[in-house]
């Protein structure tokens, strides 16, 4: 009952700051700021009920840890699930989607969009309370969801706004205390701070048919610490970053991450925007005999390289799910609306089969992306489902945006509809790394 009223709250807010009312008043800043705390507040308090339940159900249950692992897989989210995506939705839409078209001209995310999603607590809701965050446990399944709401607005946008969380979520999956309390904890206490800081992950290289598992950007062991040489391209918010998770190999094939403060000596940082994801402000970074401190190698023994690619791929899987689902809700108002021969397009059985074609595919989308996500959560081997999620969603993503642009017809081709921006975005989820849930 108390989520649920937390819920009606969230919705009533959000509702009163889009409302006519407010925009004759000349209210929308105010009413902007009541729905970002009140959404802030919304989840904060949700995470501390659905702390106190779980520990009223442990009392009379067998813990989690008791419990033998499972395989069965259940597409239901719960409650609290339901609530965060409900609310990033309506911050997708009543404030990414309207930032979205500039964002893309001006191939760089608006700093206010950066404030207003720390506002919301997207940071903090990705780490531990005992790391300054909200909840008790990191969710796979949570980051997935947040993921796909926040694409929905717009993908560019959302590879920037993630880019510091999905470090968040590494260092928090596999960092060293001394590594958290020197670089996790600093992005936490940013949040309340005017000058956030920001993090990135550097995978990408540019070379032909790029395997992230024959990396060219190699690290050496020198006297007290690492030398590192190699170029990333594709680098997400690459000018904004104060350090960088760089992926490299070292001399016996290994590949492992390296923390990298971006003031060091050596390197260099070109913006570079590419044919999609404009507003993620892409760049080339190259490191040349950049020396590192012994602690820079990202965690222990326990990190796993293809486990960190796995969950990096189920992100970019999320975002596609995302932004197909855009896509589909778009041309479905669109061609309900077009009118030809006296009847909305729509009635036609080729439209029509191609927008339900849309919907089939991201429902298949969804359940290989969630289900390997579950077995993730749960301690099970995903890396097979993963990778099916993976080849999947780079397929369907393209087709999902070449029919959303077809369906459009010319108006498919010019910038007056956001579908050929989508269309560009959804390249990147065949051929890009970066992210991570």
């Amino acid at each position: 009952m108390a989520k649920d009223t937390i819920g009606f709250a969230l919705s009533a807010v959000n509702k009163f700051a889009g409302s006519s009312l407010v925009k004759k008043l000349k209210l929308q800043k105010p009413a902007e700021k009541i729905a970002y705390i009140s959404t802030r507040t919304g989840f904060q308090v949700i995470s501390s009920t659905s702390a106190k339940v779980q520990q009223a159900k442990n009392f009379f249950t067998p813990t989690a840890s008791a419990k033998q692992a499972t395989a069965l897989f259940d597409p239901s989210f719960s409650e609290e699930q339901r609530l965060i995506k409900d609310s990033l939705d309506r911050f997708s839409s009543e404030v990414i989607r309207t930032e979205a078209f500039e964002a893309d001209q001006q191939a760089s995310t608006p700093p206010e969009l950066f404030q207003q999603a720390s506002e919301i607590g997207l940071l903090a809701y990705s780490v531990p309370e005992k790391l300054g965050g909200y909840i008790d446990t990191p969710s796979t399944v949570t980051n997935l969801l947040i993921a796909e709401s926040i694409a929905h607005g717009d993908m560019g946008i959302a590879t920037a706004l993630l880019s510091t969380i999905s470090v968040a979520n590494v260092l928090t999956r596999w960092g060293t205390e001394e590594q958290q309390a020197h670089w996790l904890n600093p992005l936490i206490k940013s949040l309340e701070q005017p000058q956030a800081l920001f993090a990135t992950i550097a995978i990408n290289e540019p070379t032909p048919l790029f395997n992230p598992h024959n990396l060219t950007t190699s690290v050496t062991p020198i006297d007290n610490g690492y030398k590192l040489n190699g170029q990333k391209s594709a680098v997400s918010i690459g000018e904004q970053a104060d350090f960088f998770l760089v992926a490299a190999s070292s001399p016996g094939g290994e590949q492992h991450l390296y923390i990298v403060n971006s003031a060091l000596k050596g390197i260099t940082i070109n913006n570079s925007p590419g044919m999609g994801l404009k507003a993620a402000g892409l760049c080339t970074v190259t490191f040349e005999d950049v020396q590192l401190p012994e602690d820079a190698r990202l965690g222990d023994n326990s990190f796993h390289y293809q486990t960190f690619l796995d969950l990096a791929n189920l992100a970019w899987c999320a975002m596609a799910i995302g932004c197909g689902q855009a896509i589909q809700d778009y041309v479905v108002k669109y061609c309900n609306e077009r009118a030809a021969f006296g009847e909305p397009i729509s009635h036609r059985q080729s439209v029509a089969f191609m927008i339900a074609n849309i919907g089939i595919e991201l429902e298949g989308m969804r359940l290989l992306t969630y289900r390997a996500a579950s077995r993730a959560e749960q301690g099970l081997p995903f890396h097979r489902e993963a990778y099916l999620a993976k080849v999947l969603c780079s397929d369907k993503a393209m087709e999902i945006g070449t029919n959303g642009v077809q369906l459009l017809g010319g108006h498919g081709f010019i910038k007056e509809h956001p579908v050929e921006r989508w269309y560009r975005d959804m390249r990147s989820i065949a051929i890009l790394y970066g992210l991570h849930a």
